[in-house]
């Protein structure tokens, strides 16, 4: 231990008594876990700008390329764990200049929030990378309904198997505004999101 690390903690345990008690747990008193409404998931999605299409789990294929059609994307990035098709390139390496020419990306996602309207990727084979979801100006994501929690506690709780992982949140497209209120979307993340909510 250093000299200074020493110091440092000669002067806690002084201020403090002598005695260095580990804290008491904190009081969880706020509300944990509710009851699901996917109608308010698709309402925040939509509150922020982002494209929301519902199908069955034997459309996906159809919807996918349906959204693609309506933003006029011919082909997109996938990451390595999605199947590949005619109008997916596989992100198996590439440079972030060539993510950042690309028309998009399609990916899944670890949970979703209905109470936020946030999507979390663990980053798995099938989510990507962070660079696969952060520079392209456009992110089609698929999210299962059974991976639509309520609250931000049950939607972190799902998470404890990837506590190894970079997680990113997404509420809606990228956007940031200055001090003067000026909108800019787009600058942190993809300025188009669309969600496929998969029954």
């Amino acid at each position: 231990m250093s000299s200074a690390k020493r110091e440092i903690l000669r002067r806690v345990r002084e201020a403090v008594g002598g005695q260095l008690e580990p804290p008491a747990p904190p009081t969880r008193n706020y509300r944990q876990s509710g009851a699901l409404d996917l109608e308010n998931f698709i309402e925040k999605l939509h509150d922020y700008n982002a494209g929301v299409h519902r199908c069955a789990a034997a459309d996906l294929q159809t919807t996918i390329e349906h959204a693609m059609d309506l933003r006029g994307k011919h082909r997109l990035l996938i990451p390595p764990g999605l199947p590949a098709g005619d109008r997916f390139i596989h992100d198996n390496g590439l440079t972030y200049e060539e993510i950042d020419r690309s028309e998009g990306a399609l990916t899944a996602c670890t949970v979703a929030i209905s109470i936020t309207g946030t999507i979390i990727l663990s980053h798995s084979p099938t989510e990507g990378r962070r660079a696969l979801t952060l520079i392209p100006d456009y992110h089609l994501c698929m999210v299962r309904e059974d991976q639509v929690v309520e609250t931000v506690p049950e939607g972190i709780r799902r998470l404890r198997d990837f506590r190894t992982r970079p997680i990113t949140t997404i509420s809606g497209p990228s956007a940031t505004a200055d001090i003067e209120m000026i909108r800019v979307k787009g600058v942190h993340g993809p300025r188009t999101l669309d969600v496929i909510l998969v029954s």
